[in-house]
């Protein structure tokens, strides 16, 4: 694929997810809440040092930034996100909390502190069930690794393989996700579960739904996803 032909695809696909959540980002927490499992259970998991530097990637209407808010008042956060209309959610859900978060309109695989004008890395970089909406998912976990700090960590909640679903269930399932352009990354899991024990910071979620991975950076770098 040329490089005229890659940016029309991130176009494309910046447009296909402001069509998506163009009205979904009304009611998207309230809906999520029923399937998106295990994202509290990451982020109130963080062990923030005073001051961290958090960034979170497909930050959606910033839920989640907010609940860091909450426990970590003293953190810097940041949002990105390829929606355009999530963001408009997002700046007004801060509002309305009175939490402070710098947001940018990007795509996972730029990810870089000078997209927010800032020189420092981030201490703590998040992805929650946005892996699975990422296409060039891989990309993406390269850049949110180079764009942590070497004592940083990297936070991942997403949908697992679904194995523990049975056939049915997984079909079932997996149709669903399909509607709203969500494919679980079955690839990463396997590679996550070749590297991490639930000792080391990956869990999964009954029925192989989601994983949870928390790691040190060092502990990425190399890595070939």
């Amino acid at each position: 694929m040329s490089a005229a032909e890659k940016r029309e695809a991130r176009t494309g696909h910046a447009e296909l997810m402001d069509k998506v959540y163009r009205h979904q980002r009304h009611i998207y927490d309230f809906t999520r809440k029923y399937y998106l499992f295990g994202r509290d259970r990451l982020v109130d998991g963080l062990a923030l040092k005073p001051g961290a530097r958090v960034l979170e990637v497909g930050c959606g209407t910033a839920r989640n930034l907010v609940r860091i808010a909450r426990r970590h008042p003293d953190a810097r956060l940041f949002g990105l996100d390829a929606s355009s209309q999530m963001l408009i959610t997002a700046e007004r859900v801060l509002s309305g909390a009175a939490v402070r978060a710098k947001l940018v309109q990007a795509y996972a695989e730029h990810l870089s502190p000078s997209l927010f004008d800032e020189p420092d890395l981030f201490d703590v970089i998040l992805f929650s069930y946005s892996l699975s909406m990422i296409p060039d998912w891989r990309a993406a976990l390269r850049a949110a690794i180079r764009a942590l700090a070497p004592d940083g960590s990297l936070n991942i909640v997403d949908f697992g393989d679904l194995k523990g679903l049975g056939p049915l269930g997984e079909s079932l399932l997996r149709g669903w996700l399909s509607l709203f352009h969500v494919a679980p990354r079955e690839e990463l899991l396997s590679a996550l579960e070749g590297q991490f024990g639930a000792r080391e910071g990956l869990v999964l979620l009954p029925g192989r739904y989601a994983f949870v991975l928390s790691c040190e950076a060092a502990r990425l770098q190399n890595k070939s996803f």
